[in-house]
């Protein structure tokens, strides 16, 4: 099995696999391109997102500043907002559907490490060190709104049709047409 194969299979990897490094450092010229490109530039913005993305229906915007791991882990549906300062930490699949709004500041996360130091931490032959990774998919359905400054965390799936509550903390998945909002995130309400 590849380090990627185990990534995406929700195996211990090693994040630092020649492989792994390629689809990052491609991601990061990318993403240097995207966010210094004058906002006017329309088409060579959505040119950049094609490359960078799996998948980018017709109608995405994704504001500048915009940050993710490996970008071709991502695909977001069509007519979608991404609001500036967003961080996609793509170590496994992010599915966003379509007519979404996500706020600034949203960091979504699919990577987790062990809790205990000891755990986390693997000493190599050579006298370095490195720690264990493992990742999750996450998935946002359509017509989500995600309120600014959420954190979506690892293996998390937020149903269609929802509302999460600026500054959440989503740690569960949240359901199909409900207000959600606190640290943990908490369906309050339905709508």
């Amino acid at each position: 099995m590849t380090e990627k194969q185990k990534m995406l299979g929700g195996q211990a990897y090693d994040s630092r696999d020649p492989e792994l490094l390629e689809m990052y450092h491609r991601a990061r010229a990318l993403l240097q391109q995207y966010n210094s490109l004058d906002s006017t530039l329309a088409a060579d913005r959505d040119h950049i997102l094609q490359q960078l993305v799996e998948e980018i229906a017709p109608g995405v915007w994704i504001e500048t500043p915009f940050f993710c791991d490996y970008g071709s882990l991502i695909s977001i549906g069509g007519n979608t907002f991404v609001n500036a300062n967003c961080m996609f930490m793509d170590n496994n699949y992010i599915r966003i559907g379509k007519n979404g709004l996500i706020g600034p500041g949203v960091h979504i996360y699919t990577a987790r490490h062990p809790l205990k130091a000891a755990d986390r931490i693997v000493t190599a032959e050579d006298g370095g060190s490195r720690y264990l990774t493992t990742s999750q998919p996450v998935h946002i359905g359509d017509n989500a709104w995600i309120g600014g400054n959420t954190v979506i965390c690892p293996g998390v799936s937020i149903g269609n049709n929802v509302t999460i509550g600026a500054g959440s903390v989503v740690t569960k998945d949240i359901p199909d047409n409900v207000l959600a909002y606190g640290n943990p995130c908490r369906v309050i309400r339905e709508l």
